[in-house]
């Protein structure tokens, strides 16, 4: 995925997306790294987002309820009614994501 299309980079983190729509297995997977000392503003209100956080520490603030969760690595989210949620790395983040419906290659 390195270097291809199906990596996309913002200022904060870097996505590799194995699984894509055009696969046509009805979700997408990917791969995405978190720099450290970065906080990432994010939402997905057409998507239904799990992760599992493979390496690293931070927060996950929910921005619906104004709640923080400790990020570790073993730690799992759902993101199941679309919440609005900043992703907060105090290291570098290293995560496996999967999102419903799957993402149309292309898309940041």
């Amino acid at each position: 995925m390195t270097g291809t299309d199906r990596q996309v980079d913002s200022d904060t983190w870097t996505s590799k997306r194995i699984i894509l729509a055009d696969d046509d297995v009805g979700f997408s997977y990917h791969e995405t790294t978190v720099a450290a000392g970065t906080e990432t503003p994010l939402h997905y209100p057409d998507y239904v987002e799990a992760v599992w956080l493979i390496d690293g520490r931070g927060k996950l603030l929910d921005r619906e309820n104004d709640r923080t969760y400790p990020l570790a690595p073993g730690t799992m989210y759902l993101l199941d009614k679309h919440e609005r949620h900043t992703i907060i790395a105090e290291t570098p983040l290293r995560m496996y994501c999967v999102f419903s419906p799957a993402v149309p290659p292309g898309s940041d």
